[in-house]
């Protein structure tokens, strides 16, 4: 039965070799969520006290194994997917033509598609969010909350939070722990420049002195600078101190199907609370979390933690961001991102890394049945460097990011110009109308192999990267104008001032003490 028709997972690895994922359902509906038990998730879950961040994993459960080395996990028909991502009548993987068309959730390729990205938080806190939705007038089409406002980075504040609500419903100042941060949103909409024209109608105040130049300036500034997002920040609604990002459902896929700037999709690789889903937006997003998981695989050991996995994904949408660079944003954000949510990493990423047969768990802690739920557990998990496998992982990445790497070998390899256009004119499969599974050739298998694929890779997502996100920091002075835009930077410089001082002085007691 294919993972992605099921809710939910338990594992009991076999210690001998990588241990296989395997499912079964259990007779619970959910409403019969407890803490001890595994809640299938659906885009809207019950109301439930028992709701919290580190909800149950959508998703896991094991009897049966597989060996990674197994001969019958290698065949040249192979993919690196496993048979339980579903098929479509020709043979071939969701993820090989996935349909941005579609309209409609029974479109997606099983009824509980994608579930892995839907997050549980406290109710109460959920719906206070989604009452902040139904202050805006112009359609929002999808919608996400995200950032250290939703998901705590830390297990405690470095500094007192200088972004406090006005008036915030306590379900909000409970969720924060009375923490008062700004909360952070991004809106997905059909046709930019109407909704600016029926926000800037409600909402003139949330808008700089770019907003008297109209919709359609607002809508071109959003689209044709930096990275198709347009940012309101420090604008309160319903009491609750909020910045906000307007974003075109075109781009968004755009960008997490093939990572053009790596913006929206790097956001969406960590852990978010959907508040409006999208099929569309669901479908490429599933697209850009596998991709991610690829991404992570071809930059790791063949034996690595669950904290190195997620720390690896979470660190790519932070290379070549310019805030790193120039002061302005805590060093240690993605340890602290990964350490506060294991469990909703687990609940993003487990289920997609059941589907690859040449990646598993491999931990005598998973024998545990409540291993998933608890966030002090790193679980050991172990890959295949199988060359032919891994060059099919090459070959599936997102396009405009894969071309940039194949681009960085070329001039590794000093492949004559003529004779890599041929080469790249001979494995184009973009076709959208032709069914097919994307297969890696010799080329990719060598990239694979190679031991500076770190170092290219790394050097592909900085280019992806550093342009787009430097032109939309820039952008962001003229949108949230001069003086919030000031006020952002400043707060982000006494974070990472702040963080900076922490960790000498941490580093200066472990010094004494040795």
């Amino acid at each position: 039965m294919a993972v992605s028709h099921l809710p939910f997972l338990l594992i009991r690895p076999r210690l001998t070799a990588p241990s296989r994922l395997h499912i079964f359902i259990p007779p619970l509906s959910s409403d019969q969520y407890s803490h001890k038990c595994y809640r299938p998730l659906s885009t809207e879950s019950s109301p439930s006290p028992h709701d919290r961040d580190s909800g149950p994993l959508p998703g896991f459960n094991a009897a049966a194994h597989k060996d990674l080395n197994s001969p019958s996990n290698v065949s040249p028909a192979s993919s690196d997917s496993g048979q339980s991502i579903p098929l479509s009548e020709s043979g071939t993987h969701w993820y090989d033509n996935p349909d941005f068309t579609i309209s409609t959730f029974s479109e997606l390729p099983s009824k509980n598609f994608g579930v892995n990205q839907h997050m549980i938080i406290n109710e109460e806190f959920k719906e206070a969010l989604r009452q902040i939705l139904w202050q805006f007038k112009a359609p929002i089409r999808y919608a996400f909350a995200y950032g250290s406002g939703v998901f705590p980075q830390s297990n405690r504040s470095t500094t007192p939070a200088k972004s406090s609500h006005p008036a915030a419903p306590q379900a909000i100042q409970t969720g924060q722990g009375n923490s008062g941060k700004m909360i952070d949103f991004i809106f997905g909409v059909s046709y930019s420049q109407h909704w600016h024209a029926l926000n800037l109608n409600q909402h003139r105040d949330h808008y700089s002195g770019l907003g008297s130049l109209g919709s359609y300036v607002v809508s071109q500034i959003q689209e044709k600078w930096g990275a198709g997002v347009y940012f309101n920040p420090y604008v309160t609604v319903n009491g609750t101190l909020i910045k906000y990002g307007v974003v075109n459902i075109d781009t968004l896929c755009k960008d997490l199907s093939d990572w053009d700037s790596l913006y929206l999709a790097g956001r969406l690789q960590k852990p978010v609370k959907i508040l409006r889903d999208h099929p569309k937006v669901r479908l490429a997003n599933q697209v850009n979390l596998l991709s991610a998981v690829r991404v992570a695989l071809l930059l790791l050991p063949p034996k690595f933690t669950e904290q190195q996995l997620y720390s690896t994904i979470a660190g790519i949408s932070y290379l070549g961001d310019p805030r790193m660079s120039f002061a302005s944003e805590d060093p240690r954000k993605v340890n602290n991102i990964v350490t506060s949510q294991m469990t909703n990493f687990r609940r993003l990423y487990a289920p997609l890394i059941e589907t690859l047969p040449n990646v598993a768990f491999n931990d005598p802690q998973c024998a545990r049945l409540d291993w998933v739920d608890n966030p002090e557990v790193d679980a050991w998990l172990a890959q295949d460097m199988d060359p032919f496998k891994r060059g099919n992982m090459v070959r599936r990445l997102p396009q405009s990011f894969r071309e940039k790497l194949y681009f960085q070998f070329q001039s590794r390899y000093q492949i004559p110009r003529v004779e890599f256009e041929k080469m790249m004119e001979k494995s184009n499969d973009e076709d959208p109308e032709r069914v097919h599974r994307r297969v890696g050739g010799v080329f990719e298998q060598r990239i694979a192999a190679d031991e500076h694929l770190k170092d290219e890779a790394t050097k592909s997502i900085r280019k992806t990267i550093s342009w787009p996100s430097t032109n939309q920091s820039i952008k962001s002075l003229f949108t949230a104008g001069l003086g919030r835009g000031w006020r952002y930077m400043k707060e982000k410089q006494q974070k990472y001032a702040s963080a900076k001082q922490e960790t000498e002085e941490a580093t200066t007691s472990h010094s004494k003490k040795e």
